[in-house]
This record gives structure tokens, sequence and C-alpha cells, in this order.
């Protein structure tokens, strides 16, 4: 059988022996009951029958500054698809109103000039208010009051200011918030470098909640949610995509109540159940744009992780050319006596003094405790994923024949081809 994963933009094929024992491990959108709609008429029927709110035009009647949270180059949201409709609808409530496209990076890189063009066409990027959020810049920033855990809420004060909030976004889901989308516009999106690292900080990261497709329960969840109400995040438009990147369902309304809606809906085809713990498991980050860094592949990474046994193998198949995507994440790694040492150290840091990456390394360090893991990456940091205690390969194939040769030919394989857009259930 000769499988291809997501790669780059190129992708990579996996060639798997009949006689070799091994499962795929795959969401199940593909086989969602075909509407015959388009993209754009799905968003557009999501938006004539908001959940729990009125229309977004009607929303925007006598609102001036009107903000829309958008994603960032990290996310394959299909902005085009949305943003025309939110900008219409909301200039059919109110023509004269003001409105800014606030690009929520949350603790990433700005993002340039060609990925907006990318995301939402010249003719947006041209005409339209766009300004990047930066985090660290605490100037730009309004503080709206106390978390539930205790953390400062400080959010940009453009979004802080505005008369009417809303944002657009994708629901996958998310390996430490349940599910991305929603109420992570504000908190990651727009928030100050302190919120983020109250709200990721080693305790909540460490709670059993803290998991892929698990919201009730999740301190950090819970946080977020109290972030977009404090922030008056009133509507949103979330979209659920496939496995090309293209719109098959979507949700407007309410911040949360739509947020929720759509986050069921995901749920029945996401959610996959192993036949047993696997010796090896492949998985992949989903491809570009979400394997562009390290940094952003320890996600596909845990869905390994849930479908392994202890002491089982992982190979991650992620490009990252980029590299790294963490200088915090990298120094941590590769100067750590080991990442049960890392570990240990981590768990000591108080919520107000979370380091920047924190998050991301402890997540890495619980997998590498348990697991050896092979990169299938670029070769220009191949070197640097060495340094930060990886094995690494030129190819999935390599990877797989030295991991068999380790575990046996009998080794039970579990290839997991999009590690972003499935929910494991451990065996």
């Amino acid at each position: 059988m000769d499988l291809k994963l997501p790669f780059s933009r190129e992708g990579m094929t996996l060639h798997l022996d009949e006689k070799l024992d091994y499962e795929v491990l795959e969401s199940s959108i593909e086989s969602m009951p075909k509407t015959g709609k388009t993209e754009d008429e799905l968003v557009l029927e999501a938006m004539g029958h908001p959940i729990g709110s009125p229309k977004l035009s009607e929303l925007s009647k006598g609102k001036q500054r009107v903000v829309i949270i958008c994603s960032d180059h990290t996310r394959p949201v299909p902005s085009k698809h949305i943003i025309p409709f939110m900008l219409k609808e909301i200039r059919e409530g109110n023509p004269q109103a003001e409105i800014t496209l606030l690009i929520a990076t949350g603790f990433h890189r700005a993002t340039t000039r060609d990925e907006l063009v990318g995301k939402f066409g010249e003719e947006i990027v041209d005409h339209e208010k766009i300004v990047v959020h930066d985090s660290q810049n605490m100037d730009d920033m309004a503080n709206l009051g106390v978390l539930p855990s205790g953390a400062p809420l400080l959010v940009n004060k453009i979004a802080a200011e505005a008369d009417l909030l809303v944002s657009e976004g994708f629901i996958e889901t998310h390996f430490f918030a349940g599910f991305s989308g929603g109420r992570k516009s504000v908190l990651p999106g727009v928030s100050s470098a302190v919120t983020v690292l109250g709200n990721h900080c080693s305790a909540f990261i460490d709670s059993p909640y803290s998991r892929t497709g698990i919201l009730e329960n999740n301190p950090i969840h819970r946080d977020m949610v109290a972030a977009s109400r404090m922030a008056n995040q009133q509507y949103i438009v979330n979209v659920i995509i496939d496995a090309d990147k293209k719109v098959v369902h979507a949700v407007a309304g309410d911040a949360n109540e739509a947020h929720a809606a759509g986050c069921r809906f995901l749920q029945q085809y996401c959610q996959v159940s192993p036949k047993k713990p696997a010796d090896i498991a492949i998985s992949t980050n989903g491809g570009y744009p979400l394997d562009q860094n390290m940094y952003q592949s320890v996600k596909g990474m845990t869905a390994a992780e849930a479908a392994s046994k202890d002491g089982g193998i992982i190979i991650m198949v992620s490009n990252c050319g980029d590299g790294h995507g963490g200088e915090g994440f990298y120094q941590a790694l590769k100067n750590c006596e080991s990442p049960k040492a890392l570990m240990e150290e981590i768990l000591k840091v108080p919520q107000g003094q979370t380091k920047p990456d924190q998050w991301e390394y402890q997540i890495q360090s619980r997998i590498l405790i348990h697991h050896k893991v092979i990169y299938v990456m670029c070769e220009e940091y191949r070197a640097l994923a060495e340094e930060m205690g990886f094995e690494t390969a030129a190819d999935v194939n390599e990877a797989l024949g030295r991991a068999l040769k380790e575990k046996g030919q009998d080794a039970h394989i579990a290839v997991i081809p999009d590690g972003v857009s499935v929910m494991v259930k451990s065996p």
C-alpha cells in the first residue's frame, strides 16, 4: 500500500508492505454527507442562521469601531471565503463603520504582507485597515481584569476599545486547549505575552484534562472562555475544513454557543480508536502551513503519543523549513540533562514565572520521556533537531525501516496521516 502523507506543499509517499501489521487512523471528515454547496454557500448559510445571536448586520447597527480578529499565517483558515462576507454584512448594518482586521498572532512572529495577501487577496490587503498584533508590546495593551486562574487579562487596545468585537477562525482538535477556534481568537490570539504565559503555565499543561478534544474541566479552556467574555467577543464565523483545506461545515453566532456547536459537530468525525497500542506510530502536522517548524509540530506528535504504547517509537513527518520555531523551545531541549530532568524543572515554575515556549517543551519533554522520536524533515535543520534530542531521517520509509529493525517486523504500526485533525482515543 502506498499512502500519500502531507509534507510541506508536496507531500511524501509512505510504502507499507502488505505483510506488516498496520492500521490507518484518520478523520472521517471526507465521509461527511455531501451537501453540494460551495464553500461560500456554507459560510453564508451559517451567517444567515446564527446560533445564539442576531445576524452580524444587526449587531453592527450603531457600532462605529468594529474589529474582526483574524487568524495569522500559521493557521490554514480559508479567510477568502469568510472575511469578504463579514465585511459586507457589517457594512449593511452600518455603512460608516470603521473596520479593523486585527491579526491574531498570539505568541507567533508577525505576519508578512505576502502572507496577508495569501490569506485575504490583494483587494482586501490594499483597501482594508489591517493591524498585526504584537504580544510583546505592552503599550498596545489594555487591562481587562483578572482571569479565573488569577492571571491578568491584558488584550490589544484595538480589541478592548471596539464597539463590536467579532472574529473568524476554524475549529480543529487542539493538543491542550481541546479544540481551536472561538475563544482562542482572544486568548492567546490578541492577548499580551503576560496573559498567554499565565494561561499556558506548567500546572495547567500538566492537567490530565488539558488534552486533545477535552473541554470539560480543562483549566486552559476555562480561562479562554472567561477572556472571550471579558473582552466582549460577541460573534464568530468558524469553519471546519477537510484535508484539502476546503470548508465542509460552518458555524456563526455567539462566540461560545456557536463554537460549542462546531466542536460537537467536529467530534463526530475526528475521534479515532486504535485497535491496540502501537509499537511504531507515524504522524504528520498536516503539511503546509502547519508543518513550518518543530514548535508547531508538537501538536501532530501528541496524536502519535496517544496511539503508542510506552516505549514505542514515534516517526514525525514534518518539513520544518523554518527550523525550531521558538528560541526558548530550542534552547531548553538542547541544553537539558534529559527530558525527565527538564520536566522536573518545568513543574517547579510558578504561574507568574512561566517562560516563553515553556508549554511546548513541556509537552515535548513528556513525549520524549516515554518515546524515541525520529523526525522526517528538511535537510537544512536535521543537525539542529539532533541537538535537541531527536533522531532524524530524510524519508519516512527510511525512518520506518529503522524503527522496524528495532521493534521487529511483527510490530504494530499506527499511521496517522494528519495528526492535527484527529482525536485519538487511547487504546
